[in-house]
This record gives C-alpha cells, sequence and structure tokens, in this order.
C-alpha cells in the first residue's frame, strides 16, 4: 500500500519553511499532497494559480509531490484523495494552540483522518508567510525567507 499524505495550507507565498516540511515529509510518504487553499478570509497576496505556479517551481525534481489547489473543509479533500493523513507544520508554541484545536476539530469531523505535526529545521522555525509579507513591504530584503523567484514575485507585488 502507498503511503499518501496530504499538506494543506494558504502558502502566500511559499517560504523555505515549507519547502523544508515538504522534503521532510516526502521521505516519509510516498506521495505528498500540496493542496493550496482557497481561502478568501485571509485575503491572499497571491492567487491561487500564482501559489500553485510558486510552489511547482519550489519542488521541481521532488520526487512524488503533487500540487492542486482546494476548496472547502481539508479533511474531505484529504479522504477524497484516498489518503488517512493530513500534516501541518508546527513552527513555536504560539502555533500550538491554534493547531491543536483544528486537529481536535478535524477529528471530531473524520475519525478516519489523522493529523500528523511537523516541525521544519530551527533554522527555519521562526518563518510565517504573514510575517515575510510584512518584513518586504516595510522594505526588509526577503531573500533568506523564501526562494529568489518568491522575492521577486512579492517585488512585483507590492510595489
Amino acid at each position: 500500500m502507498k503511503r499518501k499524505a496530504v499538506y494543506p495550507g494558504t502558502f502566500d507565498p511559499v517560504t523555505y519553511g515549507h519547502i523544508d516540511l515538504i522534503k521532510r515529509a516526502i521521505k516519509i510518504f510516498d506521495t505528498v499532497i500540496i493542496a493550496v487553499a482557497h481561502n478568501a478570509e485571509k485575503e491572499p497576496l497571491f492567487s491561487v494559480e500564482e501559489r500553485i505556479a510558486m510552489l511547482k517551481k519550489a519542488t521541481r525534481g521532488m520526487k512524488g509531490v503533487v500540487i492542486e489547489d482546494f476548496g472547502g473543509l481539508a479533511v474531505n479533500y484529504v479522504r477524497g484523495k484516498g489518503s488517512m493523513v493530513m500534516i501541518r507544520g508546527m513552527r513555536m508554541l504560539s502555533d500550538f494552540e491554534y493547531e491543536f484545536q483544528m486537529a481536535l476539530t478535524n477529528r471530531k469531523l473524520a475519525q478516519d483522518i489523522e493529523t500528523i505535526f511537523m516541525m521544519p529545521s530551527e533554522s527555519y522555525s521562526y518563518l510565517s508567510s504573514k510575517l515575510i509579507k510584512e518584513a518586504h513591504a516595510l522594505g526588509a530584503n526577503v531573500k533568506s525567507f523564501v526562494p529568489p523567484f518568491v522575492a521577486k514575485a512579492l517585488a512585483q507585488k507590492q510595489r
């Protein structure tokens, strides 16, 4: 039986922390589906299509990585993909309460879906897409946090 996991998120934009988690997950699972959420509530800077394109570029050459978009409940998407595992990134203790609450809610909604928390390397443990967008908007150089093509896309969006 092939092991398949789904890593849902907004990825607005993809960071080196996201890429690190994808690389770690693909060592454990045969297939990792990166599921880009249609989450208008978060008011993403990049469109779903732009986020998918950035993720495809960031994961080029990674065997077993599939990138798609989804709307609705993540647990329904995971189940629809024939998986029983949802990956969530856990950066700092500040993420714990929200992620734990979401995992328990998801378990109540779909007892057959397990949430696995993964931590990025410590060098990326503080990164968040929101923080990177804010820092860039204030003139910070974000090239050490995101791939060069993402930094360029941020510069074009935030003119």
